[in-house]
Order: structure tokens, then sequence, then C-alpha cells
């Protein structure tokens, strides 16, 4: 048992040292997601706006101004999450190589990186759930903070995944960059007319945006299915991301086959 919380204690240090390290993660979250959250309380309209909330059943009609400060929130914590957890499983891909070789479970190196990211996720949702606090009173606080949280953890899943399967960082950042301003733009009636369209409930952030603009705008207990995308998109990319890590960190050396004894005569 001490055995094993050792090995799981290494792998989650070698992870969030890997955090630490990573500068630009920390001015990211220090600067821009407070910097992304002014500009758009400072420039975008507080015209009310009508949202199709299914996590409480019911379409209800909000300030357009508040209702991108919580799109705004998902879309940072989301970037920042993915960013943090693919450059540490794409960096730390050789190390974790060499570890794995000399005989250091993998699975332990996985739940290392997730245990990071948990404590990541939930320190940039906190961070920027005050900051939205900031400017305006949410109904409910903790719960949008927990809605940030579940998104920032989807994500994360991504960035592991995509860590674990793409050979470019240019590649991943591109495509975690992509994926959450294509998904934050559609599902906000500010920037997409027809945002209550079916199918938009199959992309990662539907599940926190609503609960985010439950707990922003609403008193209504919210769907705990919605509150539970979140977390299925992690585990749907862990799953995957697990599967790619396996394969990245295997033994490629050939084991030499014995030659053949010779038969007696």
């Amino acid at each position: 048992m001490r055995r094993a919380w050792e090995v799981f204690r290494t792998g989650a240090g070698f992870a969030l040292l890997e955090h630490a390290r990573n500068r630009l993660a920390i001015v990211l979250v220090v600067v821009y997601i407070p910097l992304w959250l002014t500009m758009e309380h400072w420039f975008v309209t507080p015209a009310p706006a009508r949202f199709l909330l299914r996590a409480t059943g019911r379409t209800v009609t909000v300030d357009g101004n508040h209702l991108t400060m919580v799109s705004g929130a998902v879309n940072t914590v989301t970037l920042i999450v993915g960013f943090m957890m693919f450059m540490t499983t794409f960096k730390a891909l050789a190390f974790d190589s060499r570890l794995a070789l000399a005989g250091y479970p993998r699975s332990c190196l996985l739940v290392g990186k997730v245990i990071a990211m948990t404590v990541a996720s939930a320190l940039v949702a906190g961070y920027a759930t005050l900051i939205v606090c900031w400017y305006w009173d949410p109904v409910r606080p903790v719960l949008l903070a927990l809605g940030l949280f579940t998104a920032a953890v989807s994500y994360g899943g991504i960035g592991i995944l995509l860590g674990a399967f793409l050979r470019s960082d240019l590649a991943g950042l591109f495509v975690i960059i992509m994926t959450s301003l294509l998904d934050t733009m559609l599902q906000n009636p500010m920037s997409n007319t027809e945002a209550d369209k079916q199918g938009l409930q199959f992309l990662p952030g539907y599940g926190p945006t609503q609960i985010g603009v439950a707990a922003g705008f609403t008193s209504t207990d919210a769907s705990l299915g919605h509150l539970l995308l979140g977390p299925a998109w992690f585990l749907l990319m862990w799953a995957l991301g697990t599967a790619a890590f396996f394969v990245r960190t295997r033994n490629h050396l050939r084991v030499p086959t014995p030659p053949p004894t010779a038969s007696p005569v």
C-alpha cells in the first residue's frame, strides 16, 4: 500500500511540476482571463437575449452582456486547461516513455496527470468565477464555478488525448483553440441566432454552458445530466488518450528469439 502511494505521489508530483514550469499558462491565467472578461464587460451590449436553457426546461431572457461573460468564462478556462494538459502530456511523453521502460506503471503516470488536471481546473475555474463576480452578481456563484470546472476537465481530457496522439505542438494548440472558440461561439445567441438548434448538445461545452447560464440567472434546480456532460466528455477523451498513451510509450524493441537448439542425432 505504501509503495502504491509513493508511485501515485511521484506521478502527480511530476505532472504538477510541469504545470508550475509552464510560465505561459500561468500568464494566461493571471492576465488573459481578467482581460478577456473585462473587454466583454466593456464592449458587449447589455441588450436582452433569449436563451433556451434546457438544463431547467425553459427559455429565459437574460442580459446579453452577462450572458457573454458566462460564455467567455467557459471559453477561457477551456482554452487554458486544454493548453496546459496538452503541453504537459506532449512535452513529458519522452520522459514518460523512459519511466515506463524502467518499470514505472503507465497507469500511475496517467492518474498523476488527472490529479494535476483536477487541481489546475479547480484553481482556474475558481479564479474565473471571482472575475465574473467582480462585474456582476450571479444568482448561484458556487454552481457557476462548478460549471466552469466541468468545462475545464472536459477540455483537459481533450488536451491529454491530443498530447498523446499528435506529434506536433502547433497542431495540438490549433485544434484546442479552434474547438473552444467554435464551441462557445455556436452556443451563445449573441453570436449565433440559432443557438437553440438540435445537435449542439453533442459539443463538449454544451453542458457547462447550460449550467453556467442556469447558475448566473436562475434559482431553478438544473438538470444533473447537464452537470455530468463535462465529466462524460473527459471520460471519453481519457479512454482514447489512455489507448494512445499506451501505444506511444510501449517498448518498440523486439525481444530476440532464442536460436533453435540442435536436435539430437
